[in-house]
């Protein structure tokens, strides 16, 4: 059995990201700047952010956050959008969702240079990974496949069955996984709507939970040996953080499998970091 560890894996990148950072800066180029966009005070949204700072941070990065209360208007709000895509000095940003329902996300996604769109929402972003194309990739599924990648984890040939289809994560996982230059894997994505669902996943070689349900995947829905990847961040009825897997129920029948916490969470804010270098890198070109 192989406890996949994502805290590992990110102090790991940090670590490579501090050290280009500082190549940069000893080529004389500018140190990276990330900047994000938070509106009104979510708990989560807070903590997301604070991580995505905090990382960016450590790997020597500058960093800038800028606040609106719930109220701000969407006018507002593309008006900053627009000044940080002019802004030469700050190389990526994200605008933190979701956003209050009087604003329209699809809108401020959209306004949002696809150049400088670490987080990889944009649809010129998402669809050039549907092609194959260099892009910015959302940070959760480029984290899943830095994971398996280090891990030496195969997947050409493989089957791998991802359940939920959100744009954010099951949609470009399977992109990822399906290219043949990346995953080279054979995908099947499930929903709610899948009929046979648990024999659906019983098929996979490499299973990715990402439905937002606790310990939704049990240990009948898996093959013995199977890889699992379990993207889920919830509270059971107990209140304790668990992930989309019933840990202790599925650990004796996979080979592998990512902890909740310390898993697939820990690596996504350096994915995110891992951009905005790159993002520094091709501005001074």
């Amino acid at each position: 059995m192989i406890i996949i560890d994502g805290k590992a894996t990110a102090a790991q990148i940090k670590q490579e990201i501090a050290t280009e950072v500082e190549t940069l800066i000893s080529a004389g180029k500018k140190r990276p700047h990330l900047a994000a966009i938070l509106v009104g005070h979510d708990g989560g949204s807070e903590t997301y952010v604070k991580n995505k700072m905090l990382a960016c941070e450590a790997c020597g990065f500058k960093s800038s956050l800028i606040r609106f209360d719930t109220d701000v208007t969407e006018d507002t709000l593309l008006e900053q959008v627009a000044r940080l895509n002019n802004d030469d000095d700050v190389d990526g940003f994200i605008v933190q969702l979701p956003l209050p329902k009087h604003i329209s996300e699809q809108r401020i996604t959209e306004a949002i240079d696809f150049r400088k769109d670490v987080d990889g929402f944009h649809p010129i972003n998402v669809g050039r990974l549907s092609i194959g194309l260099p892009c910015y990739v959302s940070a959760t599924p480029k984290g899943i496949f830095e994971l398996l990648r280090r891990y030496n984890i195969p997947t050409s040939g493989k089957h791998c069955v991802i359940i939920g289809r959100s744009n954010i994560v099951g949609k470009p996982m399977a992109s990822l996984m399906i290219q043949k230059e990346l995953g080279d894997a054979t995908v099947t994505i499930v929903h709610s709507h899948t009929q046979n669902l648990k024999e659906e996943c019983r098929r996979a070689d490499i299973l990715i939970a990402a439905l937002g349900r606790p310990n939704f995947v049990t240990a009948d829905m898996v093959k013995e040996g199977a890889i699992i990847i379990d993207v889920g961040m919830n509270r059971n009825a107990e209140g304790k953080l668990c992930g989309d897997v019933d840990y202790e129920d599925v650990f004796p029948v996979a080979s592998a499998i990512t902890p909740v916490p310390g898993g697939v969470g820990a690596v996504t804010t350096t994915i995110l970091a891992k951009h905005v270098v790159e993002a520094a890198d091709k501005a001074d070109e």
